[in-house]
């Protein structure tokens, strides 16, 4: 069975983009160090695959179709460290795509099962392969080798394509904004992960739009600070961001200054979530220390958002399952989580969909 792609492409995606957005926006109240504060952060296992890359995948497909640049029964190739391919699998199976995605081969066995399990093809990539790099250059390599054949493929192109920051500007950050307000509060500072930079670029932009002095940071691993060195530098454990080197939509200069979370930190802030019942990824807990390193400048009731990318399923057999020993420098061993309820989203929040040519 699929969707109505078949005879009607705007049917597919409209079926497609009523499973994303419109998540909760967390309230989680803790201590720092003995300081009571409170950190909001999206919650967006709530989509239609269990990720914040939903959003970009479904605003994608759409303005590709309405640009004819993906037509019924077209193959999608991507290149992606995992949450990306996942999206793309599930919507493009759907609507009735071939699916081919290049991975590098150090990504959690969780997520190429997830991919297969979704009908898509998985091209694992290898360091002397080229890696994140060499996963991007491979699919544009297949996509004109297709096209020599008269074989059309679209190529999302996460890191580049000015629809990955558009979805977060339209959709993301309005709710955030929504959410608020309903709560009756406003934003100082937005913090988030810097993967394809997506997130960040049009969650500020929506932000700053509506108030200049909103404060927007990127967050990378302070072991690998690919943003600082614009390349490669270091290793991490933190899927899903800092791929080796900065997106082509990523505008530093419209943001505030770069955040640092150890990759163990992370770990040991989304262990301390779990215990709790916020089942988060790692990435998940570096937005979270980041949020609260805000607040150590901010000051203890500035109004601090970030987001929780995805969920702990994908990281089963990754150190998120293991043992982390703690450093004296780490920041989550000082955080203890109290509570956290939930801020629904009404349809009302979320921006329509963009019109159809």
């Amino acid at each position: 069975m699929r969707l109505e792609q078949c005879s009607n492409v705007h049917a597919g995606i409209d079926a497609v983009a009523a499973l994303v957005g419109r998540t909760p926006l967390l309230e989680i109240r803790y201590t720092s160090r003995g300081r009571s504060r409170r950190v909001f952060a999206k919650y967006e296992q709530r989509n239609m695959t269990g990720s914040i890359k939903d959003r970009m995948a479904a605003w994608v497909l759409r303005q590709a179709y309405q640009s004819g640049a993906l037509g019924p029964g077209d193959e999608i190739a991507e290149a992606t460290s995992g949450n990306t391919g996942i999206s793309f699998a599930a919507m493009g199976r759907a609507l009735g795509h071939p699916v081919r995605i290049y991975m590098p081969d150090w990504m959690s066995r969780e997520r190429v099962a997830l991919i297969q399990s979704l009908g898509a093809l998985v091209v694992p990539v290898t360091r002397d392969q080229g890696g994140f790099l060499g996963s991007i250059a491979m699919a544009q390599e297949y996509a004109a080798a297709q096209a020599s054949l008269g074989k059309r493929v679209f190529l999302p192109c996460q890191f580049d394509n000015p629809a990955n920051t558009q979805a977060h500007e339209r959709t993301t950050g309005p709710e955030i904004l929504a959410q608020l307000a309903a709560a009756g509060l406003t934003p100082h500072a937005f913090v988030a992960g810097v993967g394809t930079g997506g997130t960040v670029m049009g969650v500020g932009r929506c932000l700053r739009a509506r108030d200049t002095s909103i404060r927007v940071h990127p967050l990378e691993p302070a072991n690998s600070p690919t943003l600082r060195t614009g390349r490669k530098d270091g290793v991490h454990r933190i899927q899903g961001i800092s791929d080796e080197f900065i997106p082509s939509i990523v505008r530093l200069d419209e943001l505030d200054p770069i955040v640092d979370v150890w990759d163990a930190d992370a770990i040991l802030m989304a262990q301390a979530m779990g215990r709790v019942g916020l089942a988060v990824g790692i990435s998940s807990g570096a937005n979270f220390i980041g949020a609260d390193r805000l607040l150590d400048d901010l000051g203890d009731e500035a109004i601090v958002v970030t987001v929780f990318a995805d969920s702990n399923k994908k990281y089963l057999s990754t150190d998120l399952c293991r043992e982390e020993p703690v450093r004296d420098h780490y920041h989550a061993p000082g955080i203890v989580l109290e509570s956290w309820r939930a801020i629904g989203c009404e349809p009302c929040c979320a921006p329509a969909a963009p019109r159809r040519p």
